[in-house]
């Protein structure tokens, strides 16, 4: 299957399974419905620390029926990562939506050839179009590239999953990009 192909699989997958969970985990009514297009200061962190934790233990049964041919790694955002996020948030004059900041609370990533990023991105407007999805841009700063895809459904009450796309020329630099930036947790 050739790789343009297999990111949309993948995309098409993810946007799906996001959309499964979320209404798995939002519209039953088990939890209350917060709307996430608001500052954090009218979002409680605990309704933020139940949907991690809860997608944390429950993400392998939506992604081990997931129909995704291409290889890939993901991650649950952990609770000392949501802190910061909402520690810089909360105290920035300039108030975003939870949902412009708080977008990877699930995150996955596929790394690609060289030649085969600049495909992807020729596709990524057109399959924004298709998959409803909420948007894309790419990321180049401090020594970190990625094109970054964000899922939300449409909904303004579904938190925002993310998958990155690396180039594997990237790699080692974006890996030392996230030890310098993403990996500093005060012990």
């Amino acid at each position: 299957m050739k790789t343009t192909a297999q990111v949309k699989e993948i995309i098409s997958e993810i946007n799906r399974i996001h959309s499964e969970y979320s209404m798995d985990y939002f519209e039953t009514g088990r939890v209350q419905k917060i709307n996430l297009s608001r500052t954090i200061a009218n979002v409680p962190n605990t309704h933020i620390y139940s949907y991690r934790l809860h997608l944390h233990e429950s993400i392998n049964d939506y992604l081990i029926k997931a129909n995704i041919n291409i290889r890939y790694f993901y991650r649950v955002k952990t609770r000392e990562s949501i802190d910061r996020k909402i520690a810089n948030f909360s105290t920035n004059t300039d108030q975003y939506p939870v949902n412009n900041w708080l977008n990877d609370i699930f995150g996955a990533r596929i790394i690609l050839d060289t030649e085969e990023v600049p495909e992807i991105v020729a596709l990524l407007d057109g399959w924004r179009e298709e998959f409803g999805l909420k948007n894309w841009y790419l990321r180049d700063k401090d020594g970190y590239k990625g094109l970054h895809v964000y899922f939300k459904n449409k909904s303004n009450f579904f938190f925002p999953w993310e998958l990155q796309i690396w180039d594997k020329a990237d790699i080692d630099s974006n890996i030392k990009s996230h030890e310098l930036y993403k990996r500093n947790f005060d012990v």
